[in-house]
């Protein structure tokens, strides 16, 4: 099965990943972009206002390019974040006017995602939730900034939930689920969603 999860910074989406690794060992886990690229590798990847096309660009591409490797629902991979991603967190900087990121740029990516999304068998936001309110921590990575999560949040709902961008793809969409509660309950939707969608698959 193949999975992503998606939303804003420090809401537990990480969590999520390595928790469902730990307790399922036969998944591969894919690392989020920024890691891999930025703090252990080769880029310097910058946040909020100062990001630019070549630092979210590359970010996306590579999500993409690592979501292309698995073609089937037997491969079992779980990808901290998934390409839509990159177009809210472009869209927020393009609502600041501060770099080359603007609001044409943002629709450019629309179709890559789009394209790459068909790859998925699910997609599981993790939104902002005033019930299950999730702490900042200073991890020395990303900035300790409560409006600045709350404004991606408010576009990552926009594109889940109001249909902007119309990301998914017409054909093989993944299942697009919400992550929501505690931990353990999070990892239970996320299971009971892979039972649903298998069953639904599974020929007569």
């Amino acid at each position: 099965m193949r999975i992503a999860i998606s939303g804003s910074h420090s809401l537990g989406k990480s969590t999520v990943v390595s928790e469902w690794v730990a307790a399922h060992p036969g998944y591969l886990r894919e690392e989020e972009p920024f890691r891999a690229l930025g703090l252990f590798g080769p880029y310097e990847i910058k946040f909020r206002e100062a990001s630019t096309r070549l630092q979210n660009g590359i970010q996306m591409y590579y999500n993409i390019s690592r979501i292309h490797r698995y073609s089937s629902m037997s491969d079992d991979v779980i990808f901290d974040r998934a390409p839509v991603d990159y177009l809210a967190y472009s869209q927020y900087t393009a609502n600041q006017g501060t770099t080359d990121i603007d609001d044409a740029f943002v629709a450019s990516m629309v179709p890559a995602v789009m394209e790459s999304l068909d790859h998925l068998d699910i997609l599981a936001f993790v939104p902002k939730s005033e019930a299950w309110p999730v702490a900042m921590e200073e991890d020395g990575i990303r900035p300790v900034d409560h409006a600045y999560r709350d404004e991606v949040d408010a576009i990552f709902k926009e594109i889940y939930r109001d249909g902007r961008f119309d990301v998914m793809p017409r054909e093989q969409a993944p299942r697009l689920i919400e992550l929501v509660g505690p931990s353990e309950q999070r990892q239970e939707q996320l299971k009971n969603a892979i039972l649903d969608l298998r069953q639904c698959t599974r020929p007569d």
